[in-house]
């Protein structure tokens, strides 16, 4: 048989991440345990275990409940090799070594054993927007896998004060001072996603990565209850 089709075979890497292309990521779960959005899996070979992940402790089981922020993850175990992708998005790998980096729940795809997570509100916004704005907190060595709506720029933010729509901004270096402008008169020039003139501001030596949207609307679940916030649902 005669195809085109050559260039899509599967992708060889040492590495557990590796991308099969700009908008699919291979995995080697004989090399890690990973946590991936629920839902993320189109493809898998060889013996693959799907369990709920879980919060992982009574903490941020409250946080979820509390913030209504999160994604819902599933733990990936076995021998296998898992095909990840979320809504054709474009994937981007980091591995972290002892860091930490925040990022925007509905922009994290997946991350191994080696990270630890929690749910961080940012700085400066107490008392607004409804309690304020709320992302996820990796930390610890290993591969996270995010997803961007498009070819998104880093940024780095100890060249001039930086400032991002907070959908936009989908992941930031730990080192990074946030807080939040707002800024009325300009409400229906800056921004799409509220009607209003918010952004988070970044300072100091580090980075942020900024996606070229502020994000991609979820479909409601037929139970009712769409993603909320920055996060989505961080069930337990």
């Amino acid at each position: 048989m005669q195809s085109t089709l050559g260039e899509f075979q599967e992708t060889q890497s040492q590495q557990p991440f590796a991308l099969q292309n700009s908008k699919l990521l291979k995995v080697s779960l004989n090399q890690v345990t990973i946590q991936a959005k629920a839902g993320s899996m189109v493809a898998y070979q060889g013996e693959v275990a799907f369990e709920h992940a879980g919060t992982g402790g009574l903490s941020r089981m409250v946080k979820k409940a509390v913030t209504g922020e999160g994604t819902t993850l599933m733990k990936m175990t076995g021998t296998g090799e898992v095909f990840l992708a979320d809504t054709a998005q474009d994937i981007h790998l980091i591995y972290l070594e002892n860091d930490a980096i925040t990022v925007n729940g509905s922009n994290l795809l997946a991350f191994d054993a080696g990270i630890d997570w929690d749910i961080k509100r940012v700085e400066g916004v107490s008392g607004m927007m409804g309690g304020g704005l709320f992302n996820t907190a990796l930390t610890g060595t290993g591969w996270v896998a995010i997803v961007s709506d498009g070819p998104p720029v880093l940024l780095n933010t100890s060249d001039a004060p930086t400032f991002a729509d907070p959908q936009a901004a989908i992941t930031w270096a730990s080192s990074v001072q946030t807080g939040i402008k707002t800024d009325i008169k300009l409400k229906n020039f800056i921004g799409r996603g509220s009607g209003e003139s918010v952004q988070m501001s970044f300072a100091g030596q580090g980075w942020v990565l900024v996606q070229p949207s502020e994000g991609r609307v979820a479909a409601a679940s037929p139970g009712g209850g769409g993603a909320g916030g920055l996060l989505g649902n961080l069930t337990g």
